[in-house]
């Protein structure tokens, strides 16, 4: 048997991490075992649904790696074969007409919980024989699936064992709407007969709808697929997780500086071990995963723990892995990278990235180096910038002019700074900070000689020459 497996999400916003996982998990099973993983967009909800919420699921999974092996399937674009089931069902009386008012179904729900009864359909047009049919041509109505009434649903969830749901707590849902359209449960088990879907990987809140789609699927004649419901994901405050927890959704983690490898890496480990490991490539993962080693309970993601992942990842990815994803991030700060003053991108981010948990952190940290004009803090102004500073500032602006273009670098730059601390008889400190205000405008930064370096020596001279003007205009 080819494993197929697909992820099928409702494009009425943006994908959440929850659903982002129920992908992954798809995907890894599919791969694991050498199958299929399909995207299926569940739009027939025409209200809700819209195109921007469609891209944002498209862009999400692009970014995640996570790809469909075959077209992307619509719903919307498959109506008539809904249709053709539906009267299928109709013929073989396995579903019927419900001309039942909202005024008769309100009031028979009030009554039922009134009477402290779990609320259902009552199964009033069920049985209409042909003369009651005929009575009510004309009249608006639903179709509605011919539940079993006996016996059970019983099947075996691969995260949570057995489950059985006797039939006589499942109604007769609505399987059309007045205006013809299908509702979500039948195109959910005619979709999945129809594209051969071999195991179903979703939410374990949707539970009560899988007795509902097998019977529908066995009403169809086709076996049911094998379901994996797995448990929701919680926020650090063991609370559902939402917007107040941050990183809700994939796009708002890629804004917040967080890089894919990172954000897969945390999903993968939300209910799901491989013995004591913690870090895993999308490649290790599609060896790894499996079904048998996903927790019953609710995961919940440690935004400490995603952090950690994603400075590991900063780390340790080739720059060239890294790179789109901060000129992504500069675009959005909209640095113009074309600058002819602008640094060596990948330099920069190597000396940076030790202390940087997010690219987020990255630019806001870097944002002197990308910019023309930088911004002073004036506390490190009075603390550092004064009168006697000028000396060992103008000296340090005769000497690097002396260093040629083409040696322009670390080595030469860090002797200078050396010799100037030395002929002076003064600690580092003395020159290293007031050169830090000059350049950066506060006295964070990479070391002085790195920060120098980078800059470039153009820059580098004017902003000490307007450090010194500051120094003279403040005194």
């Amino acid at each position: 048997m080819t494993i197929k497996s697909r992820f099928a999400p409702s494009p009425t916003g943006d994908l959440h991490l929850g659903s982002a996982r129920t992908a992954l998990f798809a995907y890894l099973y599919a791969k694991k075992h050498n199958g299929k993983y399909i995207l299926r967009i569940e739009d027939t909800d025409r209200e809700r649904s819209t195109d921007k919420a469609i891209n944002v699921i498209f862009d999400s999974l692009k970014w995640l790696g996570i790809e469909s092996e075959e077209p992307v399937y619509f719903q919307t674009k498959r109506f008539d074969l809904y249709k053709t089931k539906i009267q299928e069902l109709l013929d073989k009386n396995l579903a019927y007409k419900c001309f039942c008012s909202k005024e008769r179904l309100e009031e028979l729900r009030n009554k039922q919980l009134e009477n402290k009864e779990k609320p259902k359909y009552d199964g009033c047009c069920r049985n209409l024989s042909e003369q009651e049919l005929a009575s009510k041509e004309g009249a608006e109505f639903v179709i509605r699936f011919k539940n079993p009434t006996e016996g059970s649903v019983i099947f075996k969830d691969l995260v949570h064992g057995n489950i059985e749901v006797s039939n006589k707590e499942l109604d007769d849902l609505i399987i059309a709407r007045t205006d013809g359209t299908p509702t979500y449960n039948f195109t959910v088990a005619v979709d999945d007969s129809d594209m051969e879907i071999t195991h179903v990987i979703r939410g374990d809140d949707h539970i009560n709808n899988t007795p509902r789609q097998i019977n529908i699927l066995e009403a169809l004649g086709t076996k049911a697929p094998h379901y994996a419901h797995v448990p929701m994901i919680l926020g650090d405050d063991g609370k559902k997780l939402s917007k107040r927890h941050g990183a809700a959704s994939v796009l708002l983690s890629r804004e917040q500086g967080y890089l894919p490898e990172a954000l897969l890496n945390a999903l993968v480990r939300l209910g799901w071990s491989h013995g004591d490991e913690e870090i895993f490539s999308l490649e290790q993962m599609e060896k790894l995963f499996d079904l048998d080693h996903i927790n019953k309970s609710a995961a919940i993601l440690s935004t400490e723990k995603l952090l950690w992942l994603n400075h590991h990842y900063m780390k340790t990815l080739p720059f060239e892995k890294v790179e789109l994803e901060i000129l992504y991030h500069l675009g959005r700060a909209n640095v113009n990278i074309k600058q002819p003053f602008f640094p060596n991108l990948e330099e920069l981010f190597n000396i940076q990235k030790e202390k940087c948990k997010t690219l987020i952190e990255f630019i806001d940290s870097s944002k002197y180096f990308f910019n023309e004009e930088i911004v002073y803090d004036q506390k490190s102004i009075e603390k550092f910038l004064a009168p006697e500073c000028i000396q060992y500032l103008e000296e340090t602006i005769s000497d690097l002019e002396n260093i040629d273009e083409s040696q322009w670098n670390i080595d030469p730059i860090s002797i200078i700074i050396k010799s100037i601390v030395k002929r002076n008889n003064i600690k580092f400190p003395n020159l290293a900070q007031p050169l830090r205000v000059c350049l950066t405008g506060s006295t964070t930064s990479p070391s002085i000689d790195a920060t120098i370096y980078l800059l470039g020596k153009n820059r580098v001279i004017k902003r000490i020459k307007d450090g010194i003007k500051l120094i003279k205009d403040f005194n």
